[in-house]
């Protein structure tokens, strides 16, 4: 189960498991997210795409969502990919308590309560150690920066949780997280501005989906991997930056 599988790096994860034999529980905030050509990709890949939609900001959707599941696969995910995100600009003067719970629900509250429905429904099904979780924070957990404060601190928050679950979970469901760095541009950014930033990066270059999507398979099938955060970031997370990626490099 990929949340937020439908498009940019969660549609590049939903891509590389389904070359890699496995079938798919995609979600997306409103079906009209939903994508008939991606989806014949995926199957002509070889893979049964099963579509999901939910608000993450509710609380009540988490359990629903492994539920239906179950009911209309007829089987448990035994890997959950928590990929999407809610991502607003804000800065510490311009915070509010809405954008504050906003991000925190859907970034870390609903990965959480995934997290746990997914290990009640696999509890009974998978032997030690099949089971794994793998969270999609940002490089920025690490050296953050003060641009998109509120996403910042619910990153954080799930990156720091990654631990706390793996211990808690163990032995029969692994926790692990990938940190991506600046990955695919966006209307924001134009092409000689991308280019500058691959100069700033420690490795001269910027990483993009597919090796996203590789470190999250190779999670996927390390049973020996848990509590552990894999940098996919070209060595961004070695710096500190003083603004957000979008502000450099202009």
């Amino acid at each position: 189960m990929v949340t937020g599988g439908w498009r940019r790096i969660g549609g590049a994860i939903a891509r590389k498991l389904a070359s890699e034999g496995w079938d798919l529980a995609l979600h997306a905030h409103h079906p009209r997210s939903f994508d008939a050509e991606f989806t014949g990709q995926l199957q002509w890949l070889g893979a049964e795409v099963l579509p999901l939609a939910g608000d993450l900001d509710d609380p009540a959707v988490p359990a629903r969502l492994l539920a239906e599941v179950g009911e209309k696969a007829g089987r448990s995910p035994i890997l959950l990919v928590n990929s999407a995100s809610a991502f607003n600009d804000d800065t510490i003067a311009s915070i509010t308590p809405e954008a504050l719970e906003h991000h925190f629900r859907v970034n870390l509250f609903a990965p959480l309560l995934l997290t746990r429905a997914f290990a009640e429904a696999v509890a009974a099904e998978a032997e030690d150690g099949v089971a794994s979780v793998v969270n999609i924070v940002d490089q920025r957990v690490v050296n953050p920066v003060p641009d998109q404060f509120s996403y910042t601190l619910s990153k954080q928050a799930l990156h720091a949780s990654v631990r706390t679950l793996a211990r808690a979970l163990a032995p029969r469901v692994r926790v692990n997280a990938v940190a991506p760095g600046l990955t695919l541009p966006t209307q924001d950014y134009d092409a000689e501005q991308w280019q500058r930033l691959e100069s700033v990066m420690p490795l001269k270059r910027l990483a993009g989906a597919d090796e996203i999507a590789d470190a999250v398979h190779y999670l996927s099938s390390a049973r020996s991997v848990s509590g552990q955060t894999l940098f996919v970031d070209a060595g961004a997370n070695l710096e500190s930056y003083a603004r957000d990626f979008v502000y450099l490099g202009k």
